[in-house]
């Protein structure tokens, strides 16, 4: 009863927005939908060439086994739609293509959808599956009417290989940076010109880690490519975070290594000091910046001659304390900025969702930091040593630990102009009536969610508080790590982001959930307000599970 409730709820919703954007936008792909499709592939005018399109028949929903993420488990129902796999030709004869892969609904709703990538790339994202922070229980983007598009930004990321080996050549580089996903957005909407005879009255984008970097980019290097754009934990300021990933790796080689029972430790100690602050014992922080003032590692200090996992020696502490820290560059980079935000605290053990999670994953790994970086070391330093002998070194055999960015600073600043999205100048992208929203997870130890918080800050003083408040957004999520695990992370940006860029309608308070992975219902065992910064959930009655027992307050 209660889940044939639900599907016919969710049915009702989905027939709603349907019927909405067919009021709006919505076409059929002109002539026979076969046809039109298989008549798309083939060489086309300039670089671009198509290599297959064909019509696919509807999927039904089904969930993996496995997954990276609890959201990529999720395989959505799909609609009968054309699927284009193309290439675009580089100029450099040495540099591989930019492969895409655009999805056209037979049924279209008059608009696009493209999704950003992750990590370095060199994966093609094939837009079938769930857009970042979206609802399990919600139809698929391409089955709501969107044309979807994906690309792997120009790379091919082979078994095997350090994921930046793409980056000792100039122009994949250059893709991975920024070219790429224009030029995809610019196919794609060639694509849909010639499918259904106009092209798409909105265009949005929504992206996640590296993902976000692309969405803010779009923003700042192409405000009138689109309409909406939602950046989910951006990994905004990319040369901070390589270089103090790599410090971050540094300080626990040897003895500074923490060990997974001292992560426990440590993680107890952080809700044992900070989880009562919001009124409820809800084992969530729900206030990370106070709580980082408020906790203090030393208070972990073994006692002299004693080193279990009961306490932390002095190198382990100056090692939390060295990634509380900000990264201090000797040299200002792109935007004037000089150094990458400290991380914050709570979520230090956030269970391992395939290879994601709290500090385990991000930071420390199962080893101590090994050079060349090991696959059982953290990802910082994974991402970190390798992003400093391909990217800025250029140099694979290079012994990270004795690197110095002023040594490089040529190369460190050229990198910077391609890929640190931190332009807070948003008047173009503002006056061509965009939407942007940027939503931060409080206990992300892939990226600094303060980076993101200070470029939406550096946003205001740049343009004003009210004339950013007319287009910009930033939500902030405690507890949740940088993939969506930890604490109530789901929320329709989609749906807010169409509603604010089509309706005028500007988004306040929000929700978000946390839900089972399991279909059809995918019930919700938690959820929270989401709010906007610098508020965050206080409580006020009623159980801890549901929103409407907290209230934002800064």
């Amino acid at each position: 009863m209660q889940i044939d409730a639900r599907l016919r709820a969710f049915a009702a919703s989905l027939v709603t927005l349907m019927s909405c954007a067919s009021a709006a936008f919505a076409t059929e792909m002109t002539g026979d939908p076969a046809a039109t499709c298989s008549g798309l592939a083939g060489p086309t005018d300039g670089a671009v060439k198509i290599d297959t399109a064909t019509l696919q028949t509807p999927v039904p929903l089904s969930i993996a086994e496995k997954a990276p993420t609890p959201a990529a488990r999720i395989i959505p129902a799909n609609p009968a739609f054309c699927k284009v796999l193309g290439q675009i030709t580089p100029t450099d004869p040495a540099a591989p293509p930019i492969k895409f892969e655009v999805n056209l609904p037979v049924e279209w709703n008059g608009r696009s959808l493209q999704y950003g990538g992750g990590g370095f790339n060199g994966v093609l994202i094939s837009g079938l599956g769930l857009p970042p922070a979206y609802p399990f229980d919600k139809a698929s983007p391409l089955a709501l009417g969107f044309a979807t598009v994906g690309t792997d930004s120009g790379h091919e990321q082979k078994p095997g290989e350090p994921p930046q080996l793409f980056a000792l050549n100039d122009e994949a580089f250059e893709n991975f940076s920024h070219t790429a996903y224009k030029k995809v957005r610019d196919a794609a909407w060639a694509l849909m010109t010639r499918a259904y005879g106009k092209p798409p009255a909105k265009m949005y984008f929504m992206g996640s880690s590296e993902g976000g970097r692309e969405a803010l980019t779009m923003a700042q290097r192409y405000p009138d490519d689109f309409d909406g754009i939602f950046a989910r934990v951006p990994v905004i300021n990319w040369v901070g975070l390589q270089h103090a990933g790599t410090r971050s790796g540094l300080v626990t080689m040897g003895d500074g290594w923490i060990r997974p029972a001292q992560v426990k430790l440590v993680a107890d100690a952080v809700l044992k000091a900070c989880d009562t602050q919001d009124g409820s014992d809800d084992a969530l922080v729900q206030d990370p910046v106070g709580c980082k003032a408020t906790f203090k590692p030393a208070t972990l200090a073994c006692a002299a001659g004693h080193s279990g996992d009961d306490c932390l020696t002095d190198k382990q502490i100056a090692a939390i304390e060295t990634l509380h820290a900000p990264y201090k560059f000797p040299f200002p980079l792109t935007n004037g900025l000089d150094d990458y935000p400290g991380w914050g605290v709570s979520g230090e053990d956030t269970p391992a969702f395939g290879p994601t999670g709290g500090w385990k994953a991000w930071w420390l790994g199962t080893t101590a930091p090994a050079q060349p970086p090991a696959p059982t070391n953290g990802i910082a330093w994974i991402y970190g040593a390798g992003g400093i002998q391909y990217v800025f070194a250029r140099d694979p055999k290079l012994d990270v630990t004795t690197y110095k960015p002023e040594d490089h600073k040529a190369r460190v600043l050229q990198v910077s102009a391609l890929m640190d999205s931190t332009d807070p100048d948003l008047t173009r992208f503002h006056a061509h009536g965009g939407k942007l929203v940027i939503l931060e997870h409080m206990s992300d130890y892939a990226q600094s969610p303060y980076a993101g918080i200070r470029y939406f800050e550096n946003v205001e003083k740049t343009l004003g508080k009210d004339k950013v408040a007319e287009f910009a957004r930033l939500y902030t999520a405690p507890g949740v790590d940088h993939v969506g695990s930890g604490a109530p992370a789901n929320v329709d940006m989609l749906a807010v982001l169409v509603d604010w860029v089509e309706n005028g309608k500007a988004p306040g308070e929000l929700e978000v959930r946390e839900q089972k992975t399991e279909a059809p219902a995918f019930d919700t065992l938690r959820a929270l307000p989401l709010c906007r910064w610098p508020a965050w959930p206080h409580y006020k009655a009623g159980p801890v599970t549901a929103a409407a027992s907290f209230f934002c307050a800064p």
